[in-house]
């Protein structure tokens, strides 16, 4: 079968007809209950990675939260059962203050799922790098403006953020967040920490990501990793957790008509 029809096939079903796959997050959940690891947000386990004596086994749990918020509150509900914490990155277009507020209160975290290089690309069809280094300070600026207006209608302090890939990024060949390589934009915000930051990273024995179906997981599943290695992070999208046609669908329609515009 030619590899574009076999992945539009793949992409159909994962977006249209999978079946829900929550029922196995909360099986891994259980296990590494099981298993003795602590269910931690990502700030959670920054501030305890503080102790260099601590011998914990930890499951760090982060949520890229880049479409589905019916799937996203499924999953916060499926924590709450358990115990467990987790860290929630919401973007601009996803940002829903009310279970954001629920989440901080509950003791997971939130933060900001950032863009604005790949958002001023797309705005200006910039189709260069060296046209995005030029104008760093301006999508700087942006990124401030756009983190204080979400903590002032959050009414708490934001810990973390994590960059969100976009097609437009892999085009240029530069992440959103490069807008964080700078002293000035971190002082500005009080931000402690960026997802990607080395020093969380390298505090990690493996860093897992679900994918799209087929393949689930990347570079290995979690419940093949439990027990294996001792601190684990593990990354979601809730789309790939179960179907949302609504919400898929205008997904879709956005991101075909924002690569014609490109």
């Amino acid at each position: 079968m030619n590899a574009t029809v076999k992945a539009v096939i793949n992409r159909l079903y994962g977006d249209y007809l999978m079946p829900s796959r929550l029922s196995q997050y909360e099986r891994n959940l259980v296990l590494a209950k099981e298993h003795g690891y602590k269910l931690v947000s990502i700030k959670d386990f920054y501030l305890s990675n503080q102790n260099s004596d601590d011998a914990s086994s930890y499951l760090i749990y982060r949520h890229d939260i880049d479409t589905d918020l019916r799937t996203t509150r499924k999953i916060f509900e499926i924590e709450k059962r358990h115990g467990a914490r987790s860290t929630f990155y919401f973007r601009l277009s996803t940002l829903d203050y009310k279970l954001m507020r629920e989440i901080e209160e509950y003791g997971s975290e939130v933060g900001y799922h950032y863009e604005e290089i790949a958002s001023y690309a797309k705005k200006h069809r910039v189709k260069n790098a060296d046209s995005i280094l030029a104008n760093i300070e301006e999508i700087r600026d942006e990124f401030i403006a756009n983190f204080h207006s979400i903590e002032k209608e959050f009414s708490r302090k934001i810990f973390s953020v994590a960059s969100h890939g976009d097609f437009v990024n892999r085009s240029l060949r530069i992440p959103n967040h490069r807008i964080l390589n700078s002293s000035r934009v971190r002082k500005a915000c009080q931000i402690v920490l960026e997802a990607y930051d080395e020093s969380l990273i390298n505090s990690l024995d493996i860093y897992i990501a679900d994918r799209s179906h087929p393949g689930y997981y990347f570079p290995i599943s979690l419940d093949h990793a439990l027990g294996k290695y001792r601190r684990i992070l593990f990354l979601t999208h809730p789309r790939h957790w179960e179907t949302n046609w609504g919400i898929n669908t205008k997904d879709n329609a956005l991101r075909l008509f924002e690569g014609l515009a490109y």
